[in-house]
């Protein structure tokens, strides 16, 4: 349920920020016949500009950057693990810190803000913009990967370990290699990447709805900054804001194509090859644009619930046709599994599966850190009404609680079907097919497998829709309600970078691009944390009315 109140006037007492900024000063507005444009000149020519040098090199010149994005990847993941892992880490600890601080009876909008959205509405527009289309990719795959990683044991060639398996292995254990295929799993999907997300979230939801200022990246640097935000910092912060947005959708958006890709292939014959890919990448940017216009109520809310159910009916159907017994007590065993391993896995020094960490986990973390921008912001705009220990509580624990399920569901059975009994075609098969190999084996396998499919796509429609929407706040200078156009033309942009980034090395680059542009976003993301905690400091901590806590 929605309220017709403007969303940026705060209920209650607040403590805003005195700033003579104006939201939009410092935009251009232009009017074309029935089309308009309303974009902050510096962040958007910048932005926009940068986008468009990257997509004509990378197509003009895609043989000679293939191998430049494997020695950038390399370089990255074999350097700055560590510095990927801690920061995970410092977001975990401080939303856990922030639950049982004095600082979680802050209410965002006002102590007598009231939720804009019910919890199911909320809840699922938290998981379908949060990780959707990577949980469709990699549901099957990962925990199959590591489970025949580990169960295949360490290998060390001239004194330097080679093998890719987590922590020291679990050789000649299937239970063992089990528990720590799926203990890993869940740790790239859980906590983490939401810590990370919530905090960003928090802070802009805090400062646009009690301080005043634009919802907008720059925003959440005010206590640190004052009024400089307006000036070159502010840019700075949300250009590298826009940049890591769109390379992390992109990437998203390779990953979704190549799956529908290998699903259409699997239901169809149709050719998997690069040709295919790219037709998806622009019907799916198109089906988006559709959506886009539509607005927020009609476009994302909607698909968001439908996805939900649709996600939720192929689950309910695993369970009851796959190992029913094993897959309702995995829920339990793996949640137990996965914070046994959480300290070993979490540890960013002194690890002795290098390539584990750099090959998954730094590229998780920097996914996850690239996403957070138009994560954090969709997140702010529909969390308003709610306390920080509230927020936290459920952007942190809900999805994570889902996310257990999920992998649960599709990575049990799939372990079931390759080592119980002995279906080795799921384990041959290539990465993107993985999924719709697994349900194969059960009933109804076309069905489902075209469920699958619509799955991957909307998931991706509802990433991007909402993506597309906060890269144009950022660009339009914090402005909610920029022209629609505007958002079509990031939209758009996103599909050509995918498209450029699969013609330029696949997968390769996809995860160069997030990487690269999720390491200086990283710093951001630190130093915007210390600045939420002084914003948070500074508000009033009074109990809300009775019967205004829920929406």
């Amino acid at each position: 349920m929605t309220d017709s109140k403007d969303p940026m006037v705060p209920d209650g007492e607040v403590n805003p920020y005195d700033t003579d900024y104006q939201v939009g000063q410092d935009n251009i507005v232009v009017s074309v016949g029935p089309f308009g444009l309303d974009i902050h000149n510096r962040v958007f020519v910048i932005s926009g500009m940068s986008v468009v040098i990257f997509v004509v090199l990378t197509l003009v010149f895609h043989n000679q950057v293939e191998p430049v994005f494997k020695s950038v990847l390399t370089w990255l993941t074999t350097n700055l693990s560590w510095f990927f892992l801690s920061t995970g880490n410092i977001f975990v600890i401080l939303c856990l810190g922030l639950v049982f601080s004095p600082l979680g009876k802050v209410r965002l909008g006002g102590t007598l803000a009231r939720p804009d959205y019910s919890y199911l509405s909320w809840f699922s527009m938290l998981f379908a913009a949060g990780m959707g289309i990577g949980l469709m990719f990699y549901g099957v795959s990962e925990p199959l990967s590591h489970f025949s990683s580990s169960l295949g044991g360490i290998s060390v060639e001239n004194g330097v370990r080679t093998d890719a398996a987590p922590l020291g292995a679990a050789a000649g254990s299937p239970e063992s290699a089990r528990h720590l295929a799926m203990a890993t799993t869940i740790f790239h999907w859980a906590l983490h990447p939401w810590a990370i997300y919530a905090i960003l979230a928090l802070g802009l939801a805090l400062f646009s709805f009690n301080k005043g200022l634009p919802l907008t990246m720059r925003s959440v640097f005010y206590p640190l900054l004052g009024d400089s935000v307006w000036g070159w910092p502010g840019h700075i912060i949300d250009i590298l804001a826009v940049l890591a947005t769109l390379f992390g959708l992109a990437t998203s958006l390779g990953l979704g194509a190549a799956q529908a890709a290998s699903g259409l292939n699997y239901l169809f014959d149709i050719p998997m090859g690069q040709t295919t890919q790219i037709l998806l990448v622009i019907g799916i940017t198109a089906i988006t644009t559709v959506s886009v216009v539509a607005g927020l109520e009609k476009g994302v809310r909607r698909l968001s619930e439908i996805n939900m159910m649709l996600a939720a009916l192929l689950l309910l159907f695993v369970i009851i046709v796959g190992p029913t017994l094993a897959l309702l007590t995995g829920f339990f065993t793996n949640l137990g599994a996965y914070l046994q391993y959480l300290p070993a896995l979490s540890n960013p020094f002194g690890r002795e599966d290098s390539n584990f960490v750099a090959s998954w986990t730094a590229f998780y973390w920097a996914w996850w850190i690239s996403w957070s921008p138009f994560v954090g912001m969709f997140i702010a705009r529909v969390s308003r009404g709610r306390s920080v220990r509230e927020f936290i509580i459920s952007v942190l624990i809900v999805p994570s609680l889902a996310c257990v399920m999920w992998m649960t569901i599709l990575g049990d059975t799939t372990i079931f079907q390759y080592f119980n009994q002995g279906y080795q075609a799921i384990a041959d098969a290539e990465l993107p097919l993985q999924l719709f190999t697994m349900l194969d084996t059960l009933p109804l396998a076309k069905v489902t497998s075209l469920i699958g499919i619509l799955l991957v796509v909307v998931f991706f429609v509802t990433s991007s829709d909402s993506g597309s929407l906060v890269i144009d706040i950022i660009s339009a200078g914090g402005k909610v309600n920029a022209p629609t156009p505007q958002r079509v033309f990031w939209c758009s942009f996103q599909g050509m970078v995918a498209i450029a980034l699969l013609l330029g090395g696949g997968l390769v680059a996809l995860q160069t691009m997030v990487l690269s542009t999720g390491l200086p976003f990283a710093i951001v993301l630190l130093i915007a944390a210390f600045s939420v905690l002084k914003g948070l400091a500074s508000e009033p901590r009074h109990s809300p009315a009775p019967g205004t806590e829920q929406g």
